[in-house]
């Protein structure tokens, strides 16, 4: 039996991704998607614009080299009436082209080929800097008989303090400073270094048996699929 991705969730990012190569655009709708991204395609600068006034998008993946209106000046026409975080695409490395880039209005610039998961990595970097400005952070946060005091990242049951690992310490301060929302798996990975899904989701499964009352059915540090973790907290 063939297990397909999990679909992503309605309120997942949704991503525009703008290439007139059919591969490229085929290679990243499934890549993305398996991120946990909602993905729509456009070939040419006139289909991407069509698509923007119907739909709503958290960033748009733009080529540079089109046929017809380049990805500068898309860029460069989209900065007019919209703020939606841009990442640019090319095959061109020069830094003359990633300077066009930038002064048209993009937010980050790649450079094929290039390597998927920096893509992902740079793609959560934009989306995490667009999140409008949140209230300052709560102090400390209360789930289930725990409380987490953010600052210290010290975690307490009553009186007791919690042992925790550096790498739950670090994923628990994640968490929290996002409760009740999806972090992804590779936001859980620790200093962007070369840490794989698997890993983060054996370590997510150590700090449950410490904070859960039943690990294999969590209620505090809850699965989203296809996309990580969400930390439940206590009204």
């Amino acid at each position: 039996m063939i297990l397909l991705p999990a679909a992503p969730a309605d309120d997942a990012p949704h991503l525009l991704v703008v290439d007139d190569d059919r591969r490229i655009r085929d290679l990243l709708s499934r890549f993305l998607a398996g991120e946990g991204y909602r993905i729509t395609t456009a070939d040419t600068a006139a289909d991407a614009r069509a698509k923007l006034g119907g739909l709503s998008f958290d960033l748009l993946i733009l080529d540079v080299m089109m046929p017809g209106e380049t990805g500068f000046e898309f860029a460069k026409s989209i900065r007019k009436s919209s703020s939606v975080p841009i990442l640019m695409l090319t095959a061109r490395d020069a830094a003359e082209s990633r300077i066009t880039g930038l002064e048209s209005g993009a937010d980050d610039y790649v450079a094929k080929p290039f390597e998927p998961r920096e893509l992902s990595l740079r793609i959560a970097a934009i989306l995490k800097r667009a999140r409008p400005a949140a209230a300052a952070p709560a102090e400390s946060l209360r789930f289930g008989q725990f409380v987490f005091h953010i600052g210290r990242a010290e975690l307490r049951k009553g009186d007791d303090v919690i042992r925790l690992t550096d790498r739950e310490r670090e994923m628990l301060t994640v968490l929290a400073s996002s409760p009740g929302e999806t972090v992804p798996r590779m936001a859980l990975a620790g200093n962007g270094g070369p840490v794989s899904e698997r890993a983060v989701d054996v370590q997510v499964n150590r700090l449950r048996r410490k904070i859960e009352r039943d690990p294999a059915n969590p209620l505090i540090v809850q699965t989203v699929r296809g996309i990580g973790y969400r930390l439940v907290v206590s009204p």
